[in-house]
């Protein structure tokens, strides 16, 4: 069994996941602000430790982590805008503050986040789709300057639903997990944007199964290393889920187009 550190234990998603690695036999250690908020079985079979993710110094967390197999963040909202951008930049800095080897680390973004088609176009770069979750684009370029074992799971909106199971369920690599038809790739943004809307039903997913296919994948230089993870429903099949989002924020701009403005106005 491995030795875990859950970020987020007491979230939607996290709860799922310490309750999974709890019962499959892990070591887990747990860092939330109010312990009160954890399920019973978690005093006696964890290790909890009391903090704020937000406040916490890098170097604090970084001690915190030290001698786990794998991380699993939960913590954090895309609807938090840049809190949520500089709750995931402390996490990715503590952990590469620690010396090698350095715990395989789960994050969580969502499935706007994946590529559309071999364009390479995503879903954080349509139209009214970008102004809700452009943190999902800034903290995937934060993981890519890092050389963490990072995971970056990107469901559709998840649900509090029995588990359908991970065998059921479709996954990909970087891509989304449904069938785009070849056409959407001539599509302009704003036209694709109701296309992309009528595919996130199918990746409506179960919270346990999101943990499941995180705590099922915690091994060092795995397929999944260094990959964004999509999940969808099995085909036919369709979710629900009233709300995807609450609000939108004020997108920040990449590194590259930073660069790219910076360029302009030199020119």
């Amino acid at each position: 069994m491995a030795r875990l550190i859950i970020l987020g234990a007491t979230g939607s998603l996290g709860r799922h996941v310490l309750r999974q690695a709890l019962a499959t036999g892990h070591q887990v250690t747990l860092l939330v602000r109010t312990p009160a908020k954890l399920p019973p079985e978690a005093g006696p079979l964890a290790s909890v430790h009391t903090g704020d993710l937000n406040a916490l110094a890098p170097a604090d967390l970084a001690g915190l982590v030290k001698g786990h197999d794998a991380l699993i963040n939960c913590a954090g909202h895309v609807t938090e805008g840049e809190s949520f951008v500089n709750l995931i930049d402390r996490v990715v800095t503590s952990v590469e503050l620690l010396h090698p080897p350095r715990p395989v680390c789960w994050f969580v973004a969502g499935a706007a986040l994946l590529d559309i088609d071999a364009s390479g176009r995503r879903g954080v770069e349509l139209p009214k789709v970008k102004s809700t979750y452009w943190p999902h684009r800034i903290n995937f370029e934060r993981l890519g300057r890092s050389r963490l074992d990072w995971r970056l799971l990107c469901p559709g909106p998840m649900v509090e639903q029995p588990a359908l199971g991970r065998d059921r369920l479709r996954t990909s690599l970087d891509t989304l997990p449904v069938q785009v038809p070849a056409f959407a790739q001539a599509l302009p943004g704003l036209l694709l944007v109701p296309l992309f809307a009528a595919w996130v039903p199918r990746m409506i997913v179960p919270y346990a199964d999101a943990a499941a296919l995180m705590l099922g994948n915690i091994d060092p230089g795995s397929e999944m290393t260094r990959r964004r993870v999509g999940l969808a429903l099995p085909l036919g099949m369709r979710g629900r889920k009233s709300q995807w989002a609450a609000k939108a924020s004020q997108p920040r701009t990449s590194t590259d187009e930073q660069r790219q403005q910076a360029a302009r106005s030199v020119g």
